[in-house]
């Protein structure tokens, strides 16, 4: 028996050593170098404030950068919502008060540094974007026992950590190297970023082109394509014509009648992302007594005016959702309330009971540029009706800016695409210290601060609910629809990589996209 037993080793033995001789002896087999290069002609102004994670303002827009040039503990991916990326896995402790991340192995920043749990520390006390505040006054504390963990103390249970770190509710959880940000400073970090991501930055010209080159370094696999370029072209013909001429290879944000043109076009394709961006009307002046808008007649005449679904069909063929919420039907705790049709009779009957049989003026309507060709058919239709505006469009940056400081009048048109849920929406824009909110109303407060530290799901779910049918019952928002994006590609492309991510309206993940052979 011994002797078998030393016949079967030395067989084994033999098996090793040839497959070892072989693999000595195989050439080594190596991903092929990144090639080529993919042009996106964009429909708003670039600014350095979308490099950075610290400053996530609560739009989808950032994550179109953040996706290629950074990475975060965890972020949507295709097939899941929330998917392990610096973080490979994570823990919550049984009372809900601490949540430990462990680290892959592997990652570093273009720098060539490894992600580490210092890094993650850093990102967290150094984030300043829509919901600073709350995520600074319920973490008691952040801690690193070595460097491939972190470990986050909570105050009290909060159900919502992980919707605001682990997706892009906010940029916190997007992790950037505290070394090189604290050699060359805020300024300099913006001038010339420095993140984990697949892409790392070459040029940037303000107003112009954003330039980015394959990171062969990147943990989860490396970029088929080399260059990508980042073309601003805010007017919709033009981006079109790039298109066609063949100087871009996507390009975002092509309205319905040109989206026709794209199907009818040989070698261009037209593709419809649905994401959880909704539209909305802010009645900002509703709290100020001496206002139209505070009456609530007026605000109910407003939405009956306006005739979503022709523009729904004529701005993006159909694809949009109407709806009569701010929040995503896809998010959890979503209510669905009725929903106004189209009745400009009834706008004007109320208007006449609210006192203004012929209308009134009612100010400025603030947009973002980037919604101009959405908010001018709501324009029309309100004019219709008797309520009369100036259409005030501002460069997208600037816009949220202004609105978050609470220099906007009269009427806003909102808009937010990023990941969340019911509470989450509504803590920035409804509950009277949300980041976008211009007032509040004790009811829906009280509702608030109630469910945000109610562990049990279904309960919260009927506190969630309440303050939603009050949202409607109130008449505080004009939902417009969840909007799906017309998107258009060239014939280059073989993967864009638009709507590989779910409810994400851009090209992600940028290490998926590939172009045809030559």
């Amino acid at each position: 028996m011994d002797r078998h037993k030393r016949q079967i080793a030395a067989g084994a033995l033999a098996l090793i050593l040839a497959a070892s001789t072989y693999l000595l002896a195989a050439p080594e087999t190596r991903a092929e170098a990144p090639a080529g290069q993919i042009t996106w002609a964009l429909h708003f102004t670039l600014a350095p404030t979308l490099f950075e994670p610290a400053e996530t303002p609560g739009l989808i827009t950032p994550f179109l950068v953040l996706y290629a040039l950074h990475d975060a503990m965890l972020k949507p991916m295709p097939g899941k919502s929330v998917a392990p990326s610096l973080a490979e896995s994570w823990t919550m402790s049984p009372d809900g008060l601490v949540y430990e991340f462990v680290l892959r192995k592997g990652p570093r920043f273009h720098s060539g540094e490894p992600v580490t749990a210092e890094d993650v520390k850093f990102s967290f006390e150094r984030y300043r974007g829509i919901s600073a505040k709350l995520l600074k006054d319920k973490v008691a504390a952040v801690e690193t026992p070595d460097p491939a963990r972190v470990r986050f103390r909570l105050k009290q249970p909060w159900p919502d950590f992980m919707t605001f770190y682990g997706t892009p509710a906010t940029g916190a959880g997007w992790i950037v190297p505290k070394k090189y940000v604290e050699k060359v400073g805020e300024e300099g970090f913006k001038k010339h970023p420095i993140g984990a991501g697949p892409y790392r930055f070459v040029s940037f010209n303000p107003g112009v082109e954003l330039v980015l080159e394959a990171f062969d370094g990147y943990w989860r696999k490396a970029p088929s394509v080399r260059q990508l370029s980042f073309k601003v072209a805010t007017d919709i013909s033009t981006r079109l014509a790039m298109l066609k001429r063949g100087e871009a290879d996507i390009a975002y944000a092509i309205t319905g009648p040109l989206g026709e043109e794209v199907r009818r076009t040989p070698g261009l394709t037209l593709k419809s992302t649905p994401f959880s961006s909704t539209h909305w009307l802010v009645f900002a002046d509703q709290w100020d007594a001496s206002s139209p808008w505070h009456d609530r007649r007026v605000r109910l005449a407003a939405t009956y005016a306006v005739d979503r679904q022709a523009i729904n069909q004529a701005e993006t063929l159909g694809f949009s959702k109407i709806t009569g919420s701010f929040i995503p039907a896809s998010f959890e705790f979503y209510w669905q309330p009725p929903i106004y049709q189209y009745d400009p009779a009834k706008a004007r009957q109320l208007l006449t009971e609210a006192g203004y049989p012929k209308g009134f003026d009612a100010g400025d309507f603030w947009c973002d540029a980037g919604a101009t060709s959405f908010c001018e058919p709501v324009q029309n239709y309100l004019q219709a009706a008797g309520i009369r505006t100036k259409l005030r469009p501002l460069e997208r940056a600037a816009f949220m800016k202004a609105y978050q400081e609470k220099k906007l009048k009269n009427i806003i048109y909102g808009l937010s695409g990023v990941s969340g849920n019911a509470a989450t929406r509504i803590e920035a824009f409804t509950a009277s210290s949300g980041s976008y909110a211009y007032g509040g109303y004790p009811d829906i407060d009280g509702l608030f601060r109630e469910q945000a530290t109610e562990l049990d799901a279904k309960k919260r779910e009927v506190i969630l609910h309440r303050i939603q049918q009050l949202i409607h019952d109130k008449v505080m928002y004009l939902p417009i629809w969840q909007l799906s994006l017309l998107q258009a590609h060239g014939p280059r492309i073989a993967e864009s990589g638009l709507g590989l991510i779910a409810d994400y309206p851009w090209s992600a993940p940028y290490e998926e996209l590939k172009l045809k052979a030559k």
